[in-house]
């Protein structure tokens, strides 16, 4: 009579000690960002005051260019995703490149406010603190989001849009990064605030590349860095459920500036139809995509990509 629950104790017990190990191995808290910085703020990076954050700036090329531009990454990335657009630029154009709110070596925003108006505000603060007053803003994921959402709520700062296999409308995935998954899943997002995984990342980067053998450990390094960056995975959860997807589509189509789409076809997480309606949605807009390439095409073939851009940019 007492086997049954002799069984199930040591069950339990079973299940405790391999839980315990899991977390002690994956164990991941934060992490300040003076541990970060050594290795991946570097110079050019600085960090500026900018509505009572500390943001990790990159502000590179001639500082009399008239049109700088400015680059918005996306969701759970950083400015150095921009690495290859931003070699291929700093020649002749002022290239600027910043970690958002809630991302990034910057970190949470002090009033934890992560609404899209919100992101737009900071990039505006963004370009009076560094003096610029046109610019060229490009945006890949939730950063092309904020760019056309800043394009049409700010239209005289905006010279040119790119984005990017940027947000907008109602999300349909294909499939979604487990990273994305955690973050939305209350109880287990705060658990993964401690517990975090190298595999979770691994798999959330190879998820958005057209060819996942291009994912380097290097590459991983450089995101699970920021994913633990001290207030970012609550920062996450907090974005998600303040700036849903699709929350001002509607006004998409007052975006007048001159508009150039950049679509992955193996984007699984942004589809390419979206591609395509943000060229319906955009009068004059010139839509290009790249069969090969998944939702961060930018940072998967920044030679190819680049080079479009460079035409659209240098275009009177």
């Amino acid at each position: 009579m007492m086997r049954a629950p002799r069984a199930l104790s040591w069950a339990l017990a079973a299940l405790a000690v391999a839980i315990a190990g899991f977390a002690a191995f994956n164990w991941a808290p934060d992490q300040p960002v003076e541990a970060l910085a050594p290795r991946w703020a570097p110079p050019p990076s600085t960090f500026v005051e900018v509505r009572g954050m500390k943001v990790h700036l990159r502000d590179e090329g001639p500082r009399d260019d008239p049109e700088p531009v400015v680059l918005l990454h996306g969701t759970s990335a950083s400015l150095h995703t921009w690495q290859g657009w931003t070699e291929a630029l700093r020649g002749e154009r002022r290239v600027i490149r910043f970690d958002l709110p809630g991302f990034g070596l910057t970190g949470p925003a002090p009033d934890g406010d992560y609404t899209l108006d919100a992101y737009v505000r900071f990039v505006i603060a963004m370009l009076d603190r560094l003096g610029v007053q046109h610019a060229v803003l490009a945006g890949n994921s939730f950063g092309g989001n904020v760019a056309w959402a800043t394009a049409v709520m700010h239209p005289g700062r905006v010279a040119k849009l790119v984005l990017v296999d940027a947000a907008g409308y109602p999300l349909a995935p294909a499939s979604v990064p487990i990273g994305f998954r955690i973050a939305r899943l209350p109880g287990v997002n705060r658990v993964f605030e401690f517990v975090l995984p190298r595999a979770v990342i691994e798999s959330s980067v190879r998820n958005v590349y057209g060819d996942p053998g291009r994912v380097t450990p290097e590459l991983v390094d450089l995101y699970f860095a920021i994913t633990v960056r001290e207030g970012n995975r609550r920062a996450l959860a907090a974005r998600f459920a303040q700036s849903p997807p699709g929350a001002m589509a509607e006004r998409i189509r007052e975006v007048r500036a001159p508009t150039l789409i950049l679509w992955g076809a193996r984007d699984r997480l942004i589809p390419p139809e979206d591609g395509a309606r943000f060229q319906r949605d955009i009068a004059g807009s010139r839509l290009v995509v790249f069969g090969d390439l998944g939702h961060v095409p930018h940072e998967e073939d920044p030679a190819r990509t680049v080079a479009v851009v460079k035409g659209f940019i240098a275009a009177k």
